[in-house]
This record gives structure tokens, C-alpha cells and sequence, in this order.
């Protein structure tokens, strides 16, 4: 006997063309998760979208630009490849600067093309230099002129193919290298290395002698804290971009990022502005695939849907591979940073030598008399700092401050310090030290050729607000 029921009866074609009903949408899902073709748009007012829309003609001349800029991009400007290099880059030693070694390549034909098209007498590459050096726009200029010319001739020879596949391992070279570079300066934030705290020099000097890249720097490393929040941002948008599943997580993080570095090296002058700019550009790169998704959850107050993106592995274990190699890339890069930027913070941070500090001049002998705090005398000191290790710093009665190197022999208790010549250091003076006390020292021996004693006295650090200031919650009074 026929078993009956008493709901009513429901026609196959009801159950999958009556996009409108709670019913359908639960069996839409349902059909997608199983693998099959009908992925359902949780707007009502919106078609069933079978499958990746196909690239319009706008699309693919697009995508062949990306492809071949930002590829020649990733290739050959400094520091991107040789990032995710990890633990190799140390066995680089023959190279002034391992990071640069693609621009050294071509530095003939760029310094051929610099002559030829801008006039330029010189294109030097300065390996201790920032990344907006003449050489560096000229290695734009190529890459630019090159993706033009290849978008053109790629398209007068193809214009119908998609290129998903090509794109999906594009996307995922892209993304891993933007992942490298965050965790590079991410690093050199998170331990505060990049911009370290002000040096005593600064104590001493007026601010309207500082460049505003100087202000930039002085006012991160001011607040170590603070340069630590600022890397541990970029080093987290590296983390997410180094795991597929939170990708757009992490080109979002790395967009805002890189949007307030590029607007800080605009604005303060730091020379490394062509590579935030285009870190920026290529985290929206990364996003473009998914900005459909984006609007409809930012903008429209609707699901995201699935994600159409390209992706190079389709299957569920090649995925898991795929991912796990990504990871343990992302590992194998910071796992090779880190150890370096301690080692750089160590090196910042060495034994303080025992006349470390600011020393304010109480007395000047010169042959024999005493030369008096005269401000027209550029001849007596009126400060000496010692901070960082072979290095000095002397302070003339008009203010104005005289770095020189310095080298401090603690157990002969002997300084000898020298100026900064054009080809090599001139011999300046030559003391043995006494302190007397804590915080008085009496230097004895030659200055420019003279004999001289000179008496000095500790400065109280704690008098400048940059050095004792603390966090409060509740505001003082006197402020």
C-alpha cells in the first residue's frame, strides 16, 4: 500500500525555480556545499549566478598590465624576493646590500637609459641609500614602458582567452611577496629597531633644526610602545596574507597600513615612498577580485556570496598543501627576521661606556690659562656627549653641535676623539679621563695641537620631559 501523507505534493521544478522561498534558498545552499552548480545570492531580488562571470574585454587588458608590472615589479626592485630568500640571505655576504643585487645587474642599462631619456649625468647606486634614489625611477620608468608595450602586443595577439589559472598563481606570488615585505618592517618595528629612541644629542638640539624626516623618526621612537603597536599591525597583515583562508583579511589590514606609511613618507619626506605606494597599490591588487563581495557587505547590507577569485588549486588536498607550504614559508621568513632584529637591538643597546651622558663645560684651560664662556668663542666647548659607542658629540658656546668619532679606552681611562674628514679622520684630541664622583670629570691633554684641562659636570637627564615622561590616566595639575 502506497504510503501517503498528508503535505502537499511539491513538482521538482517548484523546488529549484522559486528562488523567493525560505525552501529554495535552504536548497540552494544545499546543492552548492554538495558541489553542485547552483550558487544561491541571498538577495531576493537578485539571480542565481551559475558559476565565475566571464572577463570582459576590460578586464583581460587589466589584468595583462598587473600581470607584467607589478610581476616585473615583485622581480626586480630591491628587497621583495630576496625577503621570502629567508635564511639564505645571510650566506650573501659578497653583496654590499643582498637586497639590491637585481638593480646591480642592470645598473649599466639603467644608467644607459637614465643618459639617454632624462638627461642624466650620473645614476650611482647607493646601496646604504633609500628606495627613491634617480636609479630606482629609472628602474620604473622600464618596468612601465615594458608593460605597456607587452599589454599592447598581447592583446593585438589574444583577445578572447581568460587567463584564471595564470591569475590564481599570479595572485598567490603577489600576495606572498607583499606578505614578506610586512613582516620584514613589521619586524623592525615590533622590535623597536627601525626607529629608535631619540639620542642625547637630540636633547640638545633646537627644533626647527630638524628635518621633518627627523621629527617622523624622533616622534615614533619617542614612545617604544607605540613602535611596537605600529609593527605588530604590519606583522599581523603579513601573518594573514602568509594563510589563504584569511587573505582578504589580510590585504585589508596591509591597505590601511601601507596607505598611513605612504602618506607619512609623503608628508615627513622618507625615501622610501615608491615602495609603501606600491604595497598599497598591490594590497588592492589583491582585493580586486573579491571587491563584488566587498560592496555587498560594506555598502549594500548583503551576504558576500562565494568568492569567484582565481585560485591555482581546486582540489581539497591540493589546497591543504598549497596552504601549509604557504605557512611554512611565512614561518621559515620571520623565524629568519627575527633573530636579526634582536641582534640589531642588541647592537643598539650596547654596555654604556663609563662617561656616558651629557657633560656641561665648568671649566677651560687652554696653555695654561683659563678661557672664559665667551659666546663669540667658537673655540671652547660648552657641552660634550658621549652616547653612542664611537661617537662623540661637542656642543661650541654659539650652540651649535660638532659630531666626531671617538674612541673610548675604559682601562687605560684614555679618549681620543677625531674629526670627520673628506677621505679620512683627522686626529681632533687626545685626553685621559678622571671622574671624580658620579657626575664630575676632569679631561686632560691636547686639543687642536693645545694643552688643555677641562671640567666637566653631569647633566640630570630627568630634567628633559622626553626622558622622564610616564604614562598617567588622570591628568597632573600642572600640565
Amino acid at each position: 500500500m502506497p504510503h501517503t501523507s498528508s503535505r502537499p505534493v511539491q513538482s521538482r521544478h517548484s523546488m529549484t525555480a522559486g528562488v523567493h522561498t525560505p525552501r529554495t534558498l535552504q536548497r540552494g545552499r544545499f546543492e552548492w556545499w554538495r558541489g553542485g552548480a547552483i550558487s544561491t545570492i541571498a538577495a531576493q531580488d537578485t539571480p542565481d549566478r551559475v558559476g565565475p562571470a566571464r572577463w570582459n574585454p576590460f578586464t583581460r587588458i587589466a589584468f595583462r598590465f598587473c600581470f607584467l608590472y607589478f610581476g616585473l615589479y615583485c622581480l626586480l626592485y630591491p628587497q621583495l624576493l630576496s625577503i621570502l630568500a629567508g635564511w639564505l640571505v645571510a650566506g650573501w655576504s659578497s653583496l654590499a646590500d643582498p637586497s639590491t643585487w637585481q638593480t646591480q645587474l642592470l645598473q649599466p642599462f639603467l644608467q644607459w637609459v637614465g643618459r639617454q631619456v632624462f638627461g642624466a649625468t650620473d645614476v650611482p647606486l647607493v646601496t646604504t641609500g633609500g628606495r627613491d634614489q634617480l636609479i630606482f625611477w629609472v628602474l620604473l620608468f622600464c618596468i612601465l614602458v615594458v608593460s605597456v608595450v607587452g599589454t599592447a602586443v598581447w592583446t593585438l595577439l589574444d583577445q578572447r582567452h581568460e587567463y584564471r589559472r595564470l591569475a590564481g598563481w599570479f595572485f598567490v606570488f603577489i600576495r606572498l611577496c607583499v606578505a614578506g615585505e610586512m613582516m620584514n618592517y613589521g619586524l623592525g618595528k615590533l622590535i623597536p629597531t627601525q626607529m629608535p629612541a631619540p639620542a642625547l644629542r637630540t636633547l640638545l638640539t633646537p627644533y626647527g633644526d630638524f628635518t621633518p624626516l627627523d621629527v617622523l623618526w624622533n616622534q615614533v621612537g619617542v614612545s617604544q610602545p607605540y613602535e611596537a603597536l605600529l609593527g605588530a599591525a604590519e606583522v599581523l597583515g603579513g601573518i594573514l596574507l602568509f594563510i589563504p583562508r584569511t587573505r582578504i583579511a589580510g590585504a585589508i589590514l596591509v591597505m590601511v597600513d601601507m596607505a598611513m606609511v605612504f602618506v607619512m613618507d609623503m608628508c615627513f619626506g622618507v625615501h622610501v615612498r615608491t615602495l609603501s605606494g606600491h604595497l598599497m597599490l598591490m594590497s588592492l591588487l589583491l582585493l580586486a577580485p573579491e571587491a563584488r563581495r566587498l560592496v555587498n557587505v560594506l555598502f549594500l547590507d548583503r551576504p558576500a556570496g562565494v568568492s569567484t577569485a582565481p585560485y591555482p588549486f581546486h582540489t581539497k588536498r591540493s589546497r591543504r598543501v598549497a596552504a601549509g607550504a604557504q605557512v611554512l614559508l611565512g614561518i621559515w621568513v620571520s623565524t629568519a627576521f627575527i633573530p636579526m632584529s634582536i641582534d640589531y637591538w642588541r647592537e643598539q643597546h650596547p654596555p654604556k661606556s663609563p662617561v656616558y651622558g651629557i657633560w656641561t663645560v665648568t671649566g677651560f684651560t687652554r696653555d695654561g690659562t683659563d678661557v672664559p664662556p665667551l659666546t663669540t668663542d667658537r673655540t671652547r666647548w660648552r657641552k660634550l656627549v658621549f652616547d653612542e659607542p664611537g661617537w662623540a658629540t661637542y656642543q661650541r658656546m654659539d650652540d651649535s653641535l660638532v659630531d666626531v668619532q671617538a674612541t673610548i679606552a675604559a682601562a687605560a681611562d684614555r679618549i681620543e676623539l677625531y674629526d670627520q674628514g673628506d677621505t679620512k679622520p683627522k686626529p681632533l684630541a687626545t685626553f685621559t679621563f678622571q671622574k671624580e664622583g658620579a657626575d664630575h670629570l676632569r679631561l686632560s691633554g691636547s686639543l687642536n695641537g693645545h694643552p688643555v684641562t677641562i671640567t666637566l659636570d653631569r647633566v640630570d637627564l630627568s630634567q628633559f620631559p622626553l626622558r622622564n615622561h610616564r604614562f598617567q590616566w588622570v591628568e597632573p595639575n600642572d600640565s
